[in-house]
């Protein structure tokens, strides 16, 4: 009798798995029909197919997408939102500032898209990618970290590594047309390491260093994967795609990181009892930060903070930087105003940058933000829409992905006339009035706008405004030429290509 029950029971197993499988299956096919209905009257960017959406006409090169993408805001400028379906999940795109602002301002939706999910390899659950009650409660024990008086800590760093910078983009002065990218995204590697983890790694002076390749690496594996719905599966990613290597390099990343904070946390215990105080890095404020309860952050959840402010903090103000001095090296107009400015609060002074003469560096500022505002770092971003939502008269049904596309919504004409044109006189104070807050989101907006916007804004003046004081800055490129590629931020395709002259003492006078 107990082998009849048991041979009984080999069937009964699999039955049972077939009629989950059959619900699971006919819950998604339930909801997917209910999405497609309500979706109905939103412009779709092409045909769309059941089951498959527009996945297959989605272009899988970088610089082919992002054209791809910019096209479809350039095409349906007047149509309040569109519409596309990555297989069988829903996204609306939006880049107007009416669209965007019932997304952005309203908590319900502060979940970030199911895209993020590639990002958690890497970076856990960290201020990036976590939500609810984690986020706020990390929010609010990370916000102190960026005080002022932390801020004017971290800026010795800023000078210092700018001074490298400096010396090594004068071995280029005079000698033609250079890729000036990869010396500036070495340069805020070296800063963010530095003022993040309280290490030095050199990052100017070996660029080939393991982690520096790996970071780079890491960041093209993630973008290509959010590109290939076929891989978003793990299993399909593993043995198909670039799975291992993926797995390979985040083993190399998570190592660096793991070995740096267990030396901090040795070298803090050490520097408690000596009494003597080093650098503050933003990874001390970490081992020493506590909850409300009183309890101290875990090595995981430091770990997760620390990697996520390596990734964000070095590539997004590399990029705008290096955008900046393409724009300022096509418009002698602009460079002039701000090497007067300059002139105007160092004189002929060799010393470097202190926090009141970034307060009066108004005009370069001012190209910061529309050099922003033209080639924001991070070109678009998502939200997951948590509840049924009306935006502008549609309804959008709940766990749609919205797409808030950055680059385009700084475009609108309404808010920026020739919104092509390079005008950093549309951030001045008496140009501000009458523009809605959501027209302009370089840094996101609402609950989850970023934490470090002020550490990058100064970044980007120091460093700027030390390359400006010792040249002139001519580009080689064209608008035409530049390619921005959209992987996680927005890079030229071939980098950026400018010739340096170095300033004599009657123009301004040389740093050391």
């Amino acid at each position: 009798m107990p082998v009849i029950l048991a041979s009984m029971s080999v069937p009964l197993l699999g039955v049972g798995l077939l009629l989950i499988l059959v619900a699971l299956t006919y819950k998604q096919l339930r909801g997917y029909f209910k999405n497609w209905v309500i979706m109905k009257p939103i412009q779709a960017v092409s045909c769309t197919y059941p089951f498959i959406g527009n996945a297959l006409e989605l272009k899988t090169d970088a610089v082919e997408f992002f054209q791809q993408i910019q096209e479809y805001a350039e095409v349906f400028r007047n149509t309040p939102l569109i519409k596309l379906w990555l297989g069988m999940v829903p996204f609306v795109i939006l880049f107007h500032a009416e669209t965007v602002e019932p997304i952005v301002s309203n908590p319900i939706h502060m979940d970030k898209s199911l895209m993020y999910n590639f990002l958690h390899p890497w970076l856990g659950t960290g201020l990036l990618t976590s939500t609810g009650s984690k986020w706020r409660q990390r929010r609010k024990m990370l916000t102190p970290t960026f005080h002022f008086t932390i801020l004017q800590d971290f800026l010795e760093v800023m000078n210092e590594q700018a001074e490298v910078l400096v010396n090594k983009l004068a071995s280029q002065a005079g000698r033609g047309s250079f890729n000036c990218f990869n010396y500036i995204t070495l340069c805020a590697l070296d800063i963010i390491c530095e003022t993040a983890m309280g290490k030095n790694i050199y990052a100017q002076s070996n660029s080939e260093s393991e982690y520096v390749q790996s970071v780079y690496k890491m960041s093209d594996f993630i973008s290509r994967r959010q590109r290939a719905p076929w891989f978003w599966p793990d299993f399909t990613y593993k043995y198909f795609g670039e799975g291992n290597l993926h797995d390979s390099t985040l083993k190399m990343l998570h190592s660096f990181t793991y070995e740096v904070i267990r030396e901090r946390a040795e070298s803090l215990k050490l520097e408690d009892e000596s009494e003597t105080r080093k650098r503050r890095a933003f990874l001390d404020m970490l081992l020493k930060t506590k909850d409300e309860d009183g309890n101290p952050m875990s090595h995981q959840d430091i770990q997760e903070e620390v990697d996520t402010f390596m990734f964000r903090g070095h590539d997004t103000t590399a990029a705008a930087m290096n955008w900046a001095l393409h724009l300022l090296g096509s418009h002698p107009d602009v460079h002039h105003k701000v090497q007067r400015e300059l002139q105007e609060v160092f004189g002929t002074s060799e010393r470097v940058a202190s926090m009141d003469d970034l307060k009066q560096l108004k005009y370069l500022e001012c190209v910061i933000k529309e050099a922003l505002r033209l080639y924001p770092s991070v070109p678009f971003f998502a939200r997951t829409i948590r509840e049924d939502t009306k935006i502008n008269g549609f309804t959008v049904p709940s766990g749609t992905n919205a797409l808030i596309m950055t680059y385009s919504l700084h475009r609108d004409p309404r808010y920026f006339p020739e919104p092509e044109e390079f005008r950093p006189e549309r951030f001045l104070s008496e140009n501000l009035a009458g523009r809605p807050p959501y027209a302009y989101i370089p840094f996101s907006a609402g609950l989850r706008n970023c934490i470090g916007q002020r550490f990058a804004i100064m970044e980007e003046k120091v460093v700027l405004s030390s390359i400006l004081r010792k040249f002139n800055v001519k580009t080689s490129q064209s608008r035409e030429e530049l390619s921005p590629t959209a992987g996680l931020i927005l890079r030229p395709e071939c980098g950026i290509w400018i010739q340096l002259e170095k300033r004599d003492k009657a123009q301004t006078m040389l740093l050391i």
